[in-house]
This record gives structure tokens, C-alpha cells and sequence, in this order.
């Protein structure tokens, strides 16, 4: 399907490819892996041909189409979005158009006449290609991919200028996965998109029927979709088979056996040089010294690349807040006509973290900025806990001074103890060299943003409000980012859709809809599990009716089966119940022991503290877990 052979290139003097030469065949879906600078776009745009090589051969077979999705710079307008969509189909749309012109001839050519049956003969080829390439089923298919994508089927005949940026990048894809080239080249395809589209998108890409080359940050999608990963690594591309987390362990493995290699071969030269050197000048060992010499000569030294070490964040020690830390009480928020909150609730809790989730324009972002208290309400109650003190991050707001540096902003305000590590701080968020004294007006949105973050990180807050906080992130930095917001110590409550993220950090989701808050204990795989039962649960029930539409009367023993079943739940629920009620007590004494001062200087019986602790922490989020699970059991009984 693709073949690059000998390919160098170099941007003012920096080398990025030397002497590369890497296969795609039809059907692979291959993921580009490396750190930022290390050529991924540059990659897809030589396959594209819209950059050429210093040297080296780019080649497909005859007649393969390449398909690619940009980053950015996508806008369409002077027709509907189904309308626009359709011109994916742009040759059968041209195929139909001749049929019915040849249809319009053959009326109107006596059947007699020569060239009735070239008109005939004609149309029975552009039928046979047009339903060989389904064209009787273009429509349904536009529309499939369009609400998959998050469109909704009123919004199939606005106009394509009425769409914000971030939808016209969904039009672009749209268009391209309708035309299906023989190589799709995807560059940050999930950019643009919520929860519930990039589920649809990973669905319809780990299915589709040619070759896939993408860039992505976004880790849990790489995992889903890709079955190889290339990892350019010191100006080559090396394959490794499976997804991104096997390559990640395969990579490892690989380095600890080249470092093991390394150290042998290491050990081996010494070994020759300390005998090369002892005997070098006796005239009975000449020829074995000879033979050492020429054996080091000869001998091709294992080099081991650099290990790609990922900076620790630590973020600042923080004050102990109160048990409760965030409340709203019947809260009400309005925009015009649009009633996004109608009586909500919501608890926070110490040491929560919290996600929020729903489909784009649910009101996430509102609540995030009615928590900060940002905007107001419309009617309700918030309330903040006791010493309750916020971190608040939006991908639209910057709280940056313009005129000042990258590294300026960052020294403002910063805790003492963190400035040697600015820079490198920096760095883990992409500004590297130069770029941190780069004045602040001349950065992208999205540099800004991950100055904003990196910023906001470093002042004491025990209570974080993050809305989208990874957005403009790599995969390394999210990592970073990820075992910070881990070893946090404060309460976390953020907006996100990288679900990789929601995995390892939720522990636990609230979800936003029809106006309510509804609060799901366990993290966000708990969450998806809840949500997937309950979607099969009337599928099962639809079933049993069909078999069986004249219900039976119900013996008595089965009655009396079903009260002791309610019965037995209820007890549990109660128990349950008593034992939440125990282990958050325990919780609270440890924690009060925890906040003593002097309390880390015994480190074996404050380890001890910490591991009950941990191990009570699990323990009450698996109580609420089933406690969740009985309650909907026992809701059946009622």
C-alpha cells in the first residue's frame, strides 16, 4: 500500500528522518509514536506529498487514493451539512447524474436505432457500479457517520457556516471516512470531539477496510483502534506489534535487554584491554594480544539510546480542608431559554475526584465555573467547605500577564522552593529552550492554555477545579500531569474526554442531565459497567414478553421467593449502611492522625497509618459500589 525507502530530511540542520525506509500494508492501522518536534506531522505530510524529502522514494500503487485530516484550518459553507456531506460522494453522485441521462435518452431513442444499445449497454455498466459501490444507500450512510459523530438530525439541513470550528472539523471527518481511501492519514482526529463521538469514531476506524496512519495524544484511543505502533526514535522508525500500552512494555523489555547486552559487552572490553595491556610486551603472547586487538577493532559497539525519563510534578503541599468541601442546594442556572440547571444538587467530598460527564453543551463547563464562582447562579445555595481554598483551570481563561515572558509568568507567585525547577517544569508542558522567553502575546491558544495549567499547578489550592486540562498536552506530559493529579493530596473535581484519564484518575462521576446531577460512586469504568447493565437490562425483559405475552399467574411459593429475596437485600442495604458509617469514622480518626505535625517522623508507624488508611479508602469505595448496585435490585421489588 505505501513504501518509503532511503527517506532523509532535515529542518535548519536538525535531522529528522536519516535514511528511513517503512512499509503500510492494506488494512494495517498504524499509530505514530515519538516526543513533540520528532516528525509525526512532517511524516504524514510526505505521504501525502505536500512536502517532499531531502532524498529518498515515496510510493503507492497505481490508483490508491490518500484521504487526510488536518488539525485545523477546515471550514465549509454555501450548502446544507447533509448536502456537504454528500460530495464525499462525489463520483457517484456524477454516476447517478449520467443515469439519468442515459435513462432520458433511451426514451427518447427508438429502440430500433443503432445507438440505443451503446446507451443501453452504457447504463449497465454505470448500474453495476453503482450498486457494487452501494449508491442507492449513500443518504443513510451520510447520515449514520454524521450522527455518530455527534450531529443531530435536525441540525442535517442548517447551513454548514451556522457550525463553530471544532464541528466543521466533524464535517471534515465526516466526509472523509464516507469517501474511504485506500490510506487514511489522521492528524489529532479526536480533537474536536466528546465522549460518546470518539467511542463512535474507535468503533468505526478498528472496522474499517484499508490502511489507517494516525497521530494521536489521546492514549485510550490509540489503544482501541491501533494494531502497530512506529516509534521514531534518533531519526528511524522501528515497528512494534499491538497498541500502545503493549508497546510500551514491549519498548521497556527491549531497552533493559539492550542495557543488560551493553553492560556485558562492557565488561568484556575491560576484560580484553586489562590482557592486552599485561601482555602486551611479551614476545610469547604477541599473537594472542594480536588477535584481542583486531577482536575491539572489529567489534561493534551496543549503543544504548537515552532513556526517555519523565518528570515528577509534585504540586504544593496544601492545607487540610473540611470533610464537606463543596455543596449546591437546589441550584438553577439559566442562559435565555436554554434552562441548564432546574433544582440540581451536588456534595464534594475530601480526597474526592470528582469527573463530570455528559455530551457537549450538557453544562459542564458552567458548573465548573459556578463552582470557581466565576458566574453566578440564577436561585440555590453553594457553599464552600471550612478553609476551603480553589484552583480554578478553563481552556479559555488565562489570567496571564501579556507582556511578560513564558518564564516570567511562571516566576510570579511561585512557591520559593519550586524555582530551580521552572524550567524543567516548563519543559514537561512542551516550552522547551528559547520558547520560555517567548513573551506571552506571541503564543498560541494553545500554548497559552498549558502555561495557564502549568501556572495555576504551582499555586497551593486544595480544592483543584480543572475543565479540559489536558487538551493541548502530549502523551508524555499527560502522564506527568496524571501521576501529579494522583499523588494530589487535595479534593479534584475536572472536566475531560480523554477517557484514559477518566480511567486512572476518576473516583468518583457525576453525571449532568436533563438538568439534575446525578453522583455514580466508583470511578469511570464503574460508571460505563453501570450504564452498559442498565441498557441490556430492558433488552433481557423486551425479550421475555415476546417468548411469553400471556403472563401465568405467579405461585405463592414464588411470591414468598421474591419477599425473602427483597428482604434479604434490605438487610444487606442496612448492613451496608452500618458499615459505611464505621469505616468513614475510621477514616476521619486516621486522617486526624495524618494531619498532626511531627506525624511522617516515625517513618515505619506512619507508614502503617498510611496503608490502613489506603486499604479503609478501597474498602468504603467498594461498599458504595454494591451499596449502588443492591439499591437499583431492591427498586425492582417496589
Amino acid at each position: 500500500m505505501l513504501q518509503i525507502q532511503s527517506l532523509t530530511k532535515a529542518y535548519a540542520g536538525r535531522v529528522l528522518f536519516d535514511d528511513v525506509t517503512w512499509n503500510v500494508s492494506d488494512g494495517d492501522r498504524v499509530a505514530l509514536a515519538g516526543p513533540n518536534g520528532s516528525g509525526k506531522t512532517t511524516l504524514l505530510r510526505i505521504i501525502l506529498r505536500s512536502e517532499s524529502p531531502d532524498s529518498g522514494k515515496v510510493s503507492t500503487p497505481r490508483g490508491t487514493t490518500i484521504g487526510y485530516l488536518p488539525q485545523e484550518g477546515l471550514a465549509h459553507s454555501g450548502k446544507t451539512l447533509r448536502a456537504e456531506t454528500l460530495t464525499a460522494f462525489e463520483k457517484l453522485l456524477a454516476m447517478g447524474e449520467e443515469m439519468r441521462e442515459l435513462e432520458e435518452q433511451m426514451g427518447a431513442v427508438d429502440a430500433e436505432n443503432a445507438s440505443h444499445e451503446r446507451i443501453l449497454e452504457r447504463y449497465g455498466e454505470c448500474r453495476d457500479e453503482w450498486d457494487r459501490r452501494g449508491g442507492f444507500s449513500i443518504e443513510s450512510r451520510a447520515e449514520e457517520v454524521l450522527l455518530g459523530l455527534g450531529f443531530k438530525t435536525e441540525e442535517l439541513d442548517l447551513p454548514t457556516e451556522t457550525f463553530s470550528g471544532g464541528w466543521q472539523m466533524r464535517i471534515a471527518l465526516a466526509k472523509l471516512l464516507l469517501s474511504q481511501p485506500n490510506l487514511l492519514l489522521l492528524d489529532e482526529p479526536t480533537n474536536h470531539l466528546d465522549l460518546e463521538a470518539r467511542n463512535w469514531l474507535e468503533d468505526y476506524l478498528a472496522n474499517y477496510p484499508h490502511a489507517i496512519v494516525l497521530v494521536s495524544h489521546d492514549r485510550y484511543f490509540i489503544d482501541q483502534v491501533a494494531t502497530r505502533i512506529t516509534d521514531i526514535d534518533r531519526r528511524r522508525l522501528v515497528d512494534y506489534t499491538g497498541n500502545y500500552s503493549t508497546f510500551l512494555e514491549t519498548r521497556a523489555n527491549s531497552l533493559a535487554e539492550l542495557r543488560a547486552k551493553a553492560a556485558r559487552q562492557k565488561e568484556e572490553i575491560e576484560k580484553t584491554e586489562r590482557f592486552i595491556n599485561k601482555f602486551r610486551y611479551k614476545a610469547t603472547k604477541a599473537k594472542q594480544v594480536q588477535s584481542r586487538v583486531k577482536m575491539l577493532e572489529k567489534m561493534e559497539k551496543i549503543e544504548v539510546p537515552p532513556e526517555r525519563k519523565l518528570m515528577r510534578l509534585r504540586l504544593p503541599e496544601v492545607e487540610r480542608s473540611g470533610r464537606v468541601v463543596l455543596e449546591l442546594e437546589n441550584i438553577h442556572k439559566s442562559y435565555g431559554d436554554n434552562h441548564v440547571f432546574e433544582g440540581a444538587n451536588l456534595l464534594v467530598e475530601r480526597g474526592e475526584r470528582m469527573a463530570l460527564v455528559g455530551p457537549n453543551g450538557v453544562g459542564k463547563s458552567t458548573l465548573m465555573r459556578l463552582l470557581a464562582e466565576i458566574e453566578d447562579l440564577d436561585s440555590g445555595k453553594l457553599r464552600l467547605g471550612h478553609n476551603v481554598k480553589t484552583g480554578y483551570f478553563s481552556q479559555d481563561r488565562y489570567d496571564l500577564d501579556e507582556e511578560r515572558t513564558v518564564l516570567e509568568n511562571m516566576t510570579d507567585g511561585a512557591p520559593t522552593e519550586m524555582i530551580p525547577r521552572l524550567r524543567s517544569l516548563l519543559g514537561a508542558f512542551l516550552f522547551h529552550g528559547d520558547d520560555v522567553d517567548k513573551k506571552v502575546k506571541v503564543l498560541s491558544g494553545g500554548e497559552k492554555s498549558r502555561l495557564a495549567l502549568a501556572r495555576m499547578l504551582l499555586r497551593p489550592a486544595n480544592v483543584l477545579l480543572l475543565d479540559e486540562p489536558s487538551n493541548h498536552l502530549d502523551l508524555d506530559s499527560k502522564q506527568i500531569l496524571l501521576e501529579a493529579l494522583r499523588a494530589y493530596k487535595g479534593t479534584l473535581v475536572f472536566v475531560s474526554h480523554d477517557r484514559y484519564l477518566l480511567d486512572q484518575l476518576s473516583t468518583k462521576v457525576a453525571e449532568i442531565a436533563d438538568g439534575h446531577i446525578h453522583v455514580h460512586w466508583g470511578g469511570y469504568p464503574d460508571f460505563i459497567r453501570a450504564k452498559d447493565a442498565q441498557l441490556e437490562a430492558p433488552v433481557a425483559v423486551k425479550k421475555e414478553i415476546i417468548e411469553e405475552p400471556v403472563p401465568s399467574k405467579v405461585p405463592a411459593e414464588g411470591k414468598a421467593l421474591s419477599k425473602n429475596k427483597a428482604r434479604a437485600i434490605q438487610e444487606r442495604l442496612e448492613e451496608i449502611e452500618t458499615t459505611i458509617s464505621e469505616t468513614e469514622i475510621g477514616i476521619d480518626s486516621l486522617e486526624g492522625r495524618m494531619s498532626v505535625a511531627g506525624f511522617y517522623d516515625d517513618d515505619q508507624a506512619a507508614a502503617g497509618v498510611v496503608k490502613t488508611h489506603e486499604d479503609l479508602k478501597a474498602q468504603l469505595k467498594a461498599l458504595y459500589v454494591e451499596w449502588e448496585e443492591l439499591a437499583q435490585k431492591a427498586s425492582a421489588f417496589c
